[in-house]
């Protein structure tokens, strides 16, 4: 197959979904509509260089609308896996739609879990064990957890199991040992899609803080996904915040782990101006961990602009023969009650060389659309799921 392109930037923004999932009731996210609803609870948004690219075309919100002549092209996409997680999200990118959910844990881990995790780690047991917000169950459990030794364990309403620790209590690269012990015993009924490190500094209740230093321990995908073909064809897949995590490393050439969205965006722009001929594969995490966890639609929306000031200097780093997807992996609407993710269809944004302005990409019915599209792009035949738009790009 022939390359398209000679590069390909793809850039996640984590849970910036925009509603309208048809299956949204089935998760209890009927209503949900992260973008928009963000904008309409700031009365009104300013994200002039994705408006250009077509956002508004797709998701039209309070200061936000379609423009008469798109500078890209612009559809929406909706995900086929049952699931609203970043890794069912980022796996159906790249080609791997799952055919059950991950296990999730409503009521805390079985027991037997947790006997197996103190057993494996020895730690003197746990606090918590519930679904619990991270900010808060750190800010309730801190100082017990201080007192006895005893890590954090806690879920949300995704598949995870996740571990909090103060870090002079539990040193980093312990906590790390720790969570890398709980992955292998999460397998089987119990695999969960990531087991999340949670380190905290602070002396006591009112002034506990999470450090920057989390890490994702995901589970493998099950089969080959198109960062495996696309490094099997020899070419670069540089991976920038959390993507390798997400993939458990394969398929990755080399990773930049970043520390917010504002070091994530630095990072894209080198990796993209350093970039030979592949995909660099962006995740910015603050919109999901920092706003949509914690309902701050200010914070939120706020990020979002930050992020469209930005968008012209990662235009900027392309090199000819490059094209830039923009889209997301689920929604996390922060004016729900909720403060966890919502099953969300998202925006599908493309620029560069060879992508016509004004382009309409059409609704995807899934998610590995998007990653068919850079293989094709990057001359690569997965023979995977998802059917390429590389044709109505230009």
């Amino acid at each position: 197959m022939t390359p398209r392109a000679r590069g390909v930037v793809l850039v996640v923004l984590d849970s910036v979904g925009i509603g309208g999932a048809p299956d949204a009731a089935a998760f209890g996210d009927e209503g949900s509509a992260t973008l928009q609803h963000v904008a309409e609870a700031v009365e009104g948004i300013s994200l002039p260089n994705l408006e250009a690219l077509g956002l508004g075309c797709v998701a039209p919100a309070p200061g936000l609308g379609p423009v008469a002549a798109p500078a890209g092209a612009y559809g929406i996409m909706a995900e086929a896996s049952p699931g609203k997680d970043t890794t069912t999200g980022h796996w159906e990118i790249a080609g791997v739609i799952l055919d059950r959910p991950f296990p999730t844990y409503p009521h805390g881990f079985p027991d037997e879990v947790i006997a197996a995790f103190v057993e494996a780690t020895g730690v003197p047991g746990v606090l918590g064990n519930e679904p619990a917000s991270g900010t808060e169950i750190i800010e309730r459990l801190g100082a017990d957890h201080m007192a006895t030794g005893k890590p954090i364990v806690y879920t949300s309403a995704d598949s995870v199991f996740q571990v909090a620790a103060h870090v002079d209590v539990i040193p980093l690269e312990r906590l790390y040992e720790i969570c890398r012990i709980a992955r292998s015993l999460l397998t089987g009924e119990h695999e969960v899609g990531r087991v999340i490190a949670r380190p905290f500094t602070g002396e006591g209740p009112g002034r506990f803080r999470r450090t920057p230093d989390r890490h994702d321990f995901a589970v493998a995908p099950p089969r080959a996904t198109v960062l495996d073909e696309l490094t099997g064809a020899g070419l670069e897949v540089r991976a920038v915040g959390k993507i390798a995590d997400i993939f458990a490393g394969r398929g990755i050439t080399s990773s930049r782990p970043t520390r917010d969205n504002d070091d994530g965006i630095d990072a894209t722009i080198a990796e993209a101006a350093a970039l030979r001929q592949g995909l660099v594969f962006v995740n910015l995490v603050d919109f999901d961990q920092a706003y949509g966890h914690r309902n701050d639609p200010e914070g939120y929306a706020r990020a979002l602009e930050r992020f469209d000031a930005r968008l012209p200097d990662i235009r900027a780093a392309l090199q000819p023969g490059h094209v830039l997807f923009v889209t997301a992996d689920h929604g996390n609407d922060p004016t729900t009650p909720s403060t966890d993710h919502s099953r969300e269809r998202v925006p599908l944004l493309a620029a560069g060389d060879g992508v016509r302005g004004g382009a309409d990409l059409g609704v995807r019915t899934t998610f590995a659309d998007l990653g068919a599209t850079v293989a094709e792009l990057l001359g690569v035949d997965t023979g995977g799921p998802g059917t390429s738009f590389a044709s109505l790009l230009g």
